[in-house]
């Protein structure tokens, strides 16, 4: 496969549609190579222009960049202009929001 790890995880991300997320775990299942989520975690910290960064977040539906992005809420209200509702305590409800990428959706 051409291209690297880090360029498979942003084309993944890139299929993320507007108002629905991803966790990084989830993406790391979908590599072609083996890839940990927490290095999935770093391919989302040198994103190129146009990934939707924001809409991959931990598996429990929380926010993970609070001390990587100024400002600190900018995820979150990202998502929120798509429609992303949060609760009380600040995550978002996983079996709403996450996107699970079909047959016809994943990368062959």
């Amino acid at each position: 496969m051409a291209g690297s790890a880090f360029d498979e995880v942003h084309a993944i991300v890139r299929r993320i549609p507007r108002g629905r997320v991803m966790n990084y775990g989830q993406i790391a299942e979908l590599l072609s190579r083996t890839l940990s989520a927490r290095a999935v975690g770093w391919a989302m910290q040198d994103c190129p222009e146009g990934v939707p960064w924001q809409r991959v977040v931990n598996a429990a539906g929380g926010i993970s960049t609070e001390h990587l992005v100024d400002p600190p809420d900018l995820q979150r209200r990202l998502l929120e202009s798509e429609g992303v509702r949060f609760s009380d305590d600040g995550k978002l409800s996983m079996a709403r929001y996450r996107f699970t990428p079909t047959k016809t959706t994943r990368k062959k």
